[in-house]
């Protein structure tokens, strides 16, 4: 992973990556969303939903291939592994105040 992350971009990598819940949780906003592909899911408990069925749930792994950051925007393309949806995905970040207000998952 690349050193120049952004702090909750980072750690939610390494949450995802752990298997760990309760820690990509707490990266996001209480009002934060997850767009996967057009379907949003908005606070904690729809995230968790989410999660627990497409993301750590499947026991996802992200191994990030390329980032760029500008301002409160971030970009990474990565490898994802695990028993869900695997091969190289993007992902968009919007950071605010050290924690994730939007992650956006594109093919």
């Amino acid at each position: 992973m690349a050193s120049a992350l952004p702090e909750p971009v980072a750690r939610l990598i390494t949450a995802v990556n752990s298997g760990d819940s309760e820690a990509f949780l707490d990266t996001f906003s209480p009002d934060g969303t997850v767009d996967d592909g057009g379907r949003v899911f908005t606070g904690r408990e729809e995230i968790r939903e989410w999660s627990d069925a497409e993301l750590i749930g499947a026991q996802t792994t992200l191994d990030v291939t390329a980032d760029i950051t500008t301002g409160e925007f971030t970009t990474i393309t990565a490898e994802v592994g695990g028993e869900g949806f695997t091969g190289t995905s993007h992902f968009s970040f919007t950071v605010q105040d050290d924690l994730v207000q939007q992650m956006t998952i594109t093919a």
